[in-house]
């Protein structure tokens, strides 16, 4: 069964920005499934503008950014 953008609904988004771009958190439920937790980098080019990135590992300040967001998502996953 291929993938339908119909049936996955976002429960919840939140984004930390820190100096080089920013790290998005976000939980999904696909098809009334299970609700999981994504997150996302996007990094800025010299020219402003927002790329993917694969997420990697944190900084700490990323880490204390993030961290509070990802709390707040466990509590939308009850």
């Amino acid at each position: 069964m291929p993938y339908d953008q119909s049936l996955d609904n976002k429960l919840f988004t939140k984004s930390f920005e820190g100096d080089t771009g920013k790290i998005t958190i976000s939980v999904h439920s696909y098809n009334n499934g299970p609700k999981k937790l994504q997150m996302i980098r996007e990094n800025t080019d010299e020219e402003g503008n927002a790329r993917f990135a694969k997420l990697g590992r944190l900084t700490k300040p990323e880490i204390v950014g993030v961290l509070p967001i990802i709390q707040e998502a466990v509590g939308v996953m009850d």
